[in-house]
């Protein structure tokens, strides 16, 4: 073990061992067989907080899970693509491997292909919590047909729009559900002083440098598009800036900015920009994650807000005359995987053995422990069976770092919190399952979109951003996507066309 610390400590892998006083780690021993042999799980993960959990808490999780011990090897989140690229390259690597950038890291992709990791999907019946891993989930997963890891569980669709209650309520409106009410609430927003102060000093929608990959896209959603790709029953692939609702969306967004109902600066404002706008009341309608509204709640007793800044969650926005439905921004509830390289994991023995461990894992005791910590020391239930941080600071010291590592989020939404609000966004994430539209195209292969698709989606991008402002016309962006498609956006097309009708042949 001390060999496999070496050689990625080597790589500049921010490595902790956090189960090491108790897993008995000797000198001298191999990396699988060692491991075997005690009974532990060595896991390569991330690490989004500055420090890693605390080693009582990991070893409350081997026992949850049934091991003697749990090796962690950290990754700083922010790294995550270049150390894994480097781990892939010179294999080294743990007997689990969290993949969270499967759709868009080409180097894993590729690994993933080239049979670096096991296909457990022949295996997962075997085990009660990951049988109950959704369909719909499982075939998010699947690259060139296989399942090459457990998926980390997602809620398909966490977005909506958040939109100032108190404001609706100064001017007597009612809460839109459609996209045509949602543009007239943003004029009203605009001209009819709804915080009462006698200044012209506010607009309805506020967007940021993201919205053509959240805001827009959530509304080219409503109209009807596509989630990047979709493919129709004879097989005909057709990305979404092709679909008649991506271009009406664009010119709800025009429409929007030349009239002033949204922030004028909104392709330079930077996400926290975004929330320092709406906290100082200057904007009142935001596409966001349903989960962000905790956050708004929490910037307003910030400021001083707190007893009259009020928000509503709406989750069901639609246009009139097209059947609700929103894009997942979770690759269909898939987010990553949890990799066993064949490297680390030696046979299928071995690889039955982690994946009971990671059974266990999914289980709502060790989710518990992973998100809220022990109950009397980190969190507490009340009488109606809430759940309630008692210490934060011990939480954060101790537990925090786990939660991203969880592999089945869902248990989130079976648990309800003494905050009305995360509620509320939590059971309206829920909602929006049925509805949720996927990318159709996300487990098929084209090499051009390995290779070309983020330099390629720049150019609808940038078309976008100019066609907004008004620096180019609707026949304008139309040419900027037919240069899109001559330059690699075709080929991507027909590489998916071509791969989907191998896998329907197989």
């Amino acid at each position: 073990m001390k060999e496999l610390i070496k050689k990625i400590s080597a790589l500049g892998l921010a490595i902790t061992m956090t189960a090491g006083a108790f897993t008995g780690c000797n000198s001298g021993e191999g990396s699988s067989s060692s491991v075997s042999e005690k009974n532990t799980i060595t896991w390569m993960s991330m690490l989004h907080t500055q420090s890693p959990p605390a080693d009582s808490i990991v070893e409350k999780l081997a026992g949850i899970t049934g091991v003697d011990g749990i090796e962690f090897q950290w990754i700083p989140d922010a790294s995550k693509d270049e150390k894994l690229n480097t781990a892939l390259a010179s294999k080294s690597l743990a007997q689990i491997v969290s993949l969270t950038t499967v759709t868009d890291n080409a180097a894993i992709r590729m690994a993933l292909l080239d049979g670096v990791f096991w296909d457990i999907e022949p295996y997962i019946a075997d085990y009660p919590n990951l049988a109950k891993i959704s369909k719909e989930r499982i075939d998010a997963a699947r690259i060139g047909g296989k399942l090459y890891g457990v998926p980390f569980q997602k809620p398909v669709a966490r977005y909506g729009v958040l939109i100032r209650q108190d404001w609706l309520d100064n001017l007597g409106l009612p809460v839109p559900h459609t996209v045509e009410d949602l543009i007239k609430t943003s004029e009203a927003f605009t001209k009819d002083d709804p915080d009462g102060n006698g200044v012209d000093d506010t607009v309805g929608l506020v967007e940021r440098s993201e919205s053509f990959n959240i805001g827009f896209r959530m509304l080219s959603g409503y109209y009807g598009a596509p989630n990047y790709f979709d493919i129709d029953d004879a097989g005909k692939v057709t990305p979404y800036f092709l679909h008649d609702g991506f271009y009406k969306a664009a010119e709800d967004m025009r429409y929007l900015y030349e009239n002033g109902y949204m922030n004028s600066d909104w392709l330079t404002m930077p996400k926290n920009d975004q929330k320092e706008y709406i906290a100082r009341s200057r904007g009142g309608i935001v596409f966001a994650g349903l989960f962000e509204a905790k956050n708004y709640v929490n910037d307003a007793v910030a400021s001083g807000q707190g007893d009259t800044m009020k928000w509503g969650l709406i989750n069901d926005m639609v246009v009139e005359g097209i059947d609700r439905r929103i894009l997942s921004d979770t690759n269909g509830g898939f987010g990553g995987l949890l990799a066993m390289p064949k490297s680390e994991v030696a046979d299928e023995t071995e690889l039955r053995r982690v994946l009971a461990f990671i059974d266990k894992l999914c289980s709502k005791e060790a989710f518990t422990l992973m998100t809220w910590g022990v109950e009397g020391e980190h969190f507490r239930l009340d009488s109606s069976g809430a759940y309630e941080r008692i210490n934060e600071e011990k939480w954060m010291q101790e537990v925090q770092a786990l939660s991203a590592s969880r592999p089945d989020e869902m248990w989130s939404y079976q648990m309800p919190t003494v905050d009305p609000v995360t509620t509320e966004a939590n059971n309206k994430m829920v909602e929006n399952e049925p509805y949720a539209i996927v990318n159709e195209c996300q487990s098929l292969q084209s090499q051009t979109y390995t290779n070309q698709w983020k330099s390629l989606l720049i150019i609808v991008q940038d078309a976008y951003s100019k066609y907004v402002i008004g620096t180019i016309t609707m026949e304008e962006f139309k040419a900027e996507i037919e240069r899109w498609l001559a330059n690699g956006g075709q080929a991507i097309i027909d590489e998916y066309e071509a791969d989907y009708a191998s896998v329907q042949n197989q």
